[in-house]
């Protein structure tokens, strides 16, 4: 059975959202660890929108990290303060909400991922690192795990160009595929925000592991470590990647797990595991500002604490 994954550049909008928030949050966390963050991005035509939830000691310019990834576009700010109902809950090392997290690793390959996410992955970074603007890529493997489709479009790079970048990518992979296709719809120049609307937390799929595993439902990018929908994700993966470090007959491994707002304890855990958000948070360090590169080149499979 074919599987097939795409992934996009750092330039799409929807990931220049995501790196916004995740450079609030981090820039909040630098200043004040115990921050709480909730924040949305939306951004395209002229305007960049912040809203959300906010409670720190923190001093931020958003306009000034807003410019770090798009100069000169205007700013709107709307951010109150968490609910006290939610903080009250949290404060005593609740669950910051109810939400499903799921985890995930296996033997294809070195990062423990799905091989169509690592190679549409591979091959996005390739083209970007030569061309760094709004792209995308999509590759479908068949059973044996080999491409048998590749797609790449990515503004201001001709489609011939793409091509040769596409079989450089092959050749330097030991990898041959049959069908290449570039710029479908033609070759394009207005791309980003100028073309299009970005919005935080629209990317989940491809945040996570890809369409072969299931999604819990929750976004990660913008939310502070007491959010379970982002740091229970990340243990998640670590529980899946021990497992399957621990248990040579297996090929692959999936977790999920699952909480009650408020409750220091999941509903559904993974045995042997500690899953209480305390001990999330300490045991993979989620209170220092690393969250910035992970809303660039994926979640999972690039080395993070929760990778290893």
């Amino acid at each position: 059975m074919n599987k097939v994954a795409e992934f996009v550049s750092p330039k799409h909008p929807d990931k220049i959202c995501d790196q916004i928030s995740d450079a609030i949050l981090d820039e909040c966390l630098n200043q004040d660890p115990d921050s709480r963050v909730a924040v949305e991005t939306m951004g395209g035509h002229g305007i960049v929108t912040i809203t959300g939830e906010l409670t720190t000691n923190a001093q931020i310019d958003f306009p000034d990290i807003v410019h770090m990834f798009v100069p000169g576009i205007g700013v709107q700010v709307n951010l109150v303060k968490q609910s006290n109902e939610i903080g009250r809950g949290v404060d005593n090392g609740g669950a910051g909400d109810q939400g499903i997290m799921v985890g995930y690793a296996c033997r294809e390959n070195r990062e423990m991922m799905p091989t169509e996410y690592v190679l549409a992955r591979s091959l996005c970074r390739f083209i970007y690192d030569k061309h760094p603007y709004d792209g995308k890529t999509q590759v479908v493997i068949n059973g044996n795990l080999k491409p048998v489709n590749i797609l790449a479009s990515f503004q201001n790079v001709p489609a011939k160009t793409i091509k040769k970048l596409i079989n450089e990518w092959l050749k330097r992979n030991k990898l041959k595929c049959k069908e290449i296709l570039a710029n479908t719809a033609g070759d394009w120049e207005q791309g980003g925000f100028d073309a299009d609307t970005g919005v935080t937390g629209r990317k989940i799929v491809m945040d996570a592991y890809g369409p072969r595993v299931p999604v819990g439902g929750g976004a990660f990018s913008g939310k502070d470590p007491s959010k379970v929908d982002r740091s229970a994700a990340y243990m998640a993966r670590k529980a899946a990647v021990d497992i399957l470090r621990k248990n040579k007959d297996l090929q692959e491994v999936i977790v999920k797990v699952a909480y009650a707002i408020g409750k220091v304890d999941p509903v559904v855990n993974v045995p042997g595991y500690n899953f209480s958000l305390k001990n999330i948070i300490k045991s993979l360090d989620l209170k220092k500002p690393i969250y910035t590169k992970t809303a660039q080149w994926g979640h999972f499979g690039n080395n993070f604490n929760w990778d290893k």
